[in-house]
């Protein structure tokens, strides 16, 4: 009895040593927020950086009052998030499923990987001037571009992922008679979720950047357009503004993502 009463002491000690470390970092994380802006902000006010360029928060915080109050940063994000969105599914669902042709095949997988390597290797931001002559300057053609910055790397380590399962655990199923098909469905899968939702986390900023350079070259609307705008007319506010709401709603993708996470590991726990 003394010993188990031991036990649950030591473990309520090590559950509140958890939140007390989780308190700590979510403090410093808000004290390196508040310090960098605060820095900003003295920095443009007392022009120690130049406020022409680099703006301040205030500025920034104005424009995004007025922006909300007419509506039009609505509109430009609707179109980014949702061509950022189906450039990260579409993405990340090509590339696995291109992962899995590869593992269900090993002869295509032993031709295709040096294709895969260059692919790889490639810019993809270089091959938008194509899509767009291919695709035409539309929405298309962005999620193209948010596509094609994502589905190559989700392939090659998906694919690495699947081929690393342990050999000794297919050869069990295979004594049973398992099928191709059941080892990848009740092994290869489940094993590699792990790795497929690492993956998901990547493809969040990778999505990014694809659909903002995709808007660079051909949208008249988005927040990729209004980096670009901004950059014209001289307006580096609107550069930043835009620049913020970007890590703002990427920064909620990637929470989501990790909140998928949390849920597939107590589904697997449990």
């Amino acid at each position: 009895m003394k010993q188990n009463n031991e036990i649950e002491l030591l473990h309520q000690q090590y559950i509140t040593s958890l939140r007390r470390e989780k308190i700590w970092v979510r403090f410093y994380q808000i004290l390196i927020f508040i310090v960098f802006f605060a820095g900003w902000e003295v920095a443009s006010q007392n022009k120690w950086i130049d406020p022409l360029i680099f703006s301040s928060p205030s500025k920034v915080g104005g424009l995004l009052k007025d922006k909300v109050l007419d509506g039009s940063l609505f509109v430009d994000l609707g179109y980014t998030v949702t061509e950022t969105v189906f450039g990260f599914l579409l993405g990340t669902l090509l590339g696995t499923l291109l992962a899995a042709i590869l593992w269900w095949s090993p002869r295509l997988s032993n031709i295709l990987d040096p294709y895969l390597v260059i692919l790889n290797s490639m810019p993809k931001v270089a091959l938008g001037p194509i899509l767009i002559v291919a695709l035409g300057p539309n929405m298309t053609s962005i999620i193209m571009m948010g596509i094609l910055v994502s589905v190559i790397i989700t392939t090659i380590t998906v694919y690495t992922s699947f081929k690393n399962v342990d050999p000794n655990y297919l050869k069990v199923l295979k004594t049973f008679g398992a099928t191709r098909y059941q080892l990848f469905k009740e092994a290869i899968l489940p094993a590699s979720f792990p790795t497929i939702i690492s993956t998901l986390k990547v493809n969040v900023g990778l999505s990014w950047v694809g659909v903002i350079v995709g808007e660079f070259l051909v949208s008249t609307r988005g927040l990729g357009y209004m980096i670009i705008y901004g950059f014209q007319v001289f307006n580096f506010t609107l550069v930043l503004l835009s620049l913020v709401v970007i890590a703002i709603f990427a920064t909620i993708m990637y929470q989501l993502v990790a909140l998928l996470e949390k849920i597939l590991i107590k589904n697997g726990s449990t």
